[in-house]
């Protein structure tokens, strides 16, 4: 199995995410990628994936992934029945961070317990 073909779940997941001035080349067996994710928790999803597929210590992949945004940990559109709290278990792992979100978005969120799909809230870093 080629390097390359071992991480193409690396390079399908880039692409998924829309990494911007992408680059892979392959020499002497070690995979180099380069690449621009949009924010951090997108950087944090390729180095997981990473992780995934080659071990915590892989010799065989170089990566140099830079961020866009990194003033946010990310931005999330909602989607219909979803909730602060689900939305802060699934970027943070835990629900009770709801309240720095909640923080984050006053300008277009009144209360913690309203919010509607398709608004795009701001996932701060913590």
């Amino acid at each position: 199995m080629s390097v390359k073909a071992k991480y193409q779940g690396v390079l399908n997941l880039g692409e998924q995410l829309g990494i911007k001035n992408g680059d892979v080349s392959e020499e002497g067996g070690v995979l180099k990628i380069k690449g621009e994710a949009n924010t951090p928790y997108e950087k944090n999803l390729l180095w997981d994936k990473i992780k995934e597929l080659g071990g915590e210590s892989a010799s065989d992949i170089k990566a140099n992934i830079t961020v866009t945004d990194s003033s946010v940990y990310h931005r999330h559109t909602v989607k219909g029945g979803e909730s602060l709290s689900k939305i802060a278990k699934h970027y943070y792992g835990d629900a009770m961070k709801y309240k720095e979100i909640f923080a984050a978005n006053t300008s277009i969120l009144k209360n913690p317990d309203v919010i509607h799909p398709d608004q795009e809230l701001v996932i701060p870093n913590l």
